[in-house]
């Protein structure tokens, strides 16, 4: 029997650190990206893909406001840049992926789906923005665009500069869940929950509302898993291996724990949050509710038998 997979694409799978976000860039990567998941489909897998969005949400927000400096053109709230990018990304991942179907002759369908979220309006996270989003700044830069727009940065857990952090509700509900699992059964490959999803809230009863944030990619994807009922969870990140004590003399990686010592390494702080603190949450949340590995990895160690950080239950 065949089967599932949720697939978490990190946002810098698609744009990497230095780079200037080109189309082409993304697209190169991105075909790398796909290339790999071949060793899903060979080892009798469907899957569906998430997908993070930091980088480019972060883009599109630059974007947006200087096209609201130089030309007047409104500024778009930051759920409609999400939307924004859960487009284009699903747009780049499908494209490149049913290149390289195809090259393998592979016919499958592969279908992007614009996810919204449901999220709490009154979540403490709305209070503590964590979620980093955009490019790095030097601190000099940092603090002169905090000054100019009230916005909120803080440094990068390794070194690599300062990042504009904004509000990353907890995901509650995943629309259309029903609709997806039907999809990846019928052999379809399904793109779904990009950056986390477009949060949104109900203003009333039977309103649904946008809501300025960004979810965490991870933790929805860790939600959609469970709720697909999935066997499998990966987590695709730009390190092999999960470590402790990172960027230290006493720097170790992790072949495999279970969720028991995830937690205590996770209480102890050895997981940066809007790093590996949420990719090792994700990972608890879902083999606590199901029983079933999750795997934390690069996309080049996807599907290898020793790639990666196993979480186990026992």
């Amino acid at each position: 029997m065949e089967k599932l997979a949720v697939v978490a694409f990190g946002g810098n799978a698609l744009l990497k650190s230095g780079e200037k976000g080109t189309i082409g860039e993304q697209e190169k990567n991105a075909r790398v990206a796909c290339e790999n998941l071949l060793k899903l489909l060979k080892n009798d897998y469907n899957f569906v893909i998430t997908h993070g969005n930091g980088p480019q949400v972060g883009n599109i927000l630059l974007a947006n406001s200087a096209g609201n400096k130089v030309h007047g053109i409104p500024d778009m709230p930051l759920d409609v840049a999400v939307a924004y990018s859960q487009g284009f990304i699903g747009y780049l991942i499908e494209q490149q992926l049913r290149n390289v179907l195809r090259e393998n002759d592979i016919f499958m369908d592969i279908i992007s789906i614009i996810t919204q979220v449901i999220v709490n309006k009154q979540d403490p996270a709305f209070q503590n923005p964590t979620k980093p989003v955009g490019p790095y700044y030097s601190k000099e830069d940092a603090e002169l665009i905090m000054k100019e727009t009230g916005s909120i940065f803080k440094e990068d857990s390794r070194g690599r500069g300062w990042r504009k952090v904004v509000a990353s509700p907890r995901p509650l509900i995943i629309n259309n869940t029903n609709a997806i699992l039907k999809l990846v059964r019928a052999h379809n490959i399904v793109i779904a929950v990009g950056g986390g999803g477009i949060p949104v809230y109900y203003k009333n009863h039977d309103d649904l509302e946008g809501i300025d944030a960004v979810i965490d990619k991870d933790l929805a994807s860790s939600l959609l898993a469970r709720q697909i009922n999935a066997d499998k969870f990966f987590i695709l990140t730009d390190v092999p291996k999960v470590c402790i004590n990172y960027n230290t003399p006493q720097e170790q990686s992790i072949d495999r724990m279970n969720i028991n010592e995830a937690q205590q390494y996770f209480d102890e702080g050895q997981f940066a949050p809007g790093s590996m603190g949420p990719k090792v949450k994700a990972a608890i949340q879902f083999v606590e509710s199901t029983g079933k590995d999750a795997i934390i990895t690069s996309i080049e160690r996807l599907g290898i038998d020793d790639g990666g950080t196993r979480i186990t239950f026992a």
